[in-house]
């Protein structure tokens, strides 16, 4: 049995992995991506919308495990995906979302714009321009977060490393 790492030495890694690239853009992604469903799960929506909750939310969830497991170095407990492995996983997970938030921005885009029109100071009905607007935003921002990471995961990959940090 190998021996345990020291609680120095554990939250020197830990504090390593939120001081890195990867560490700064997957809190980004947890909170961009927790501002998106949350702003969209808030307000009264329909149609392709569920798309965009379903990408937010499922990437919110993959993410904060990748977080997780990073952060604890505890990768090597996932079966085939972990340990030599994580960082090739790490990368093809932030390019399918990377993917993934691109039709979801292109949505909530065209639902800003349909809604463009009680924007009007003298428009006094309920409206969900506003949060569709908040949305778009937020949604935005997490895939350059996400592409981000692609960037740094990529050039990591090509350089031949295997750790994520």
């Amino acid at each position: 049995m190998p021996p345990q790492p020291s609680q120095s030495q554990v939250r020197k890694n830990i504090l390593k992995f939120l001081k890195s690239v990867l560490g700064i853009t997957r809190i980004l992604q947890i909170v961009f991506g927790a501002g998106l469903w949350v702003t969209i799960a808030a307000n009264k929506y329909e149609g392709s919308i569920h798309f965009v909750l379903f990408v937010a939310v499922l990437f919110w969830l993959l993410t904060l495990a990748l977080f997780f497991l990073t952060l604890l170095d505890k990768q090597d407990l996932v079966p085939l995906l972990g340990g030599e492995r994580w960082l090739a996983t790490n990368l093809a997970h932030d390019v399918a979302a990377a993917v993934l938030y691109l039709p979801a921005i292109g949505v909530m885009i065209y639902k800003t714009d349909r809604n463009s029109y009680c924007n009007l100071e003298l428009y006094k009905h309920s409206c969900l321009y506003k949060a569709y607007m908040t949305a778009a935003a937020f949604a935005c921002l997490c895939c350059l977060a996400y592409i981000l990471s692609v960037i740094y995961g990529g050039c990591r990959k090509c350089r031949g490393e295997q750790t994520v940090i």
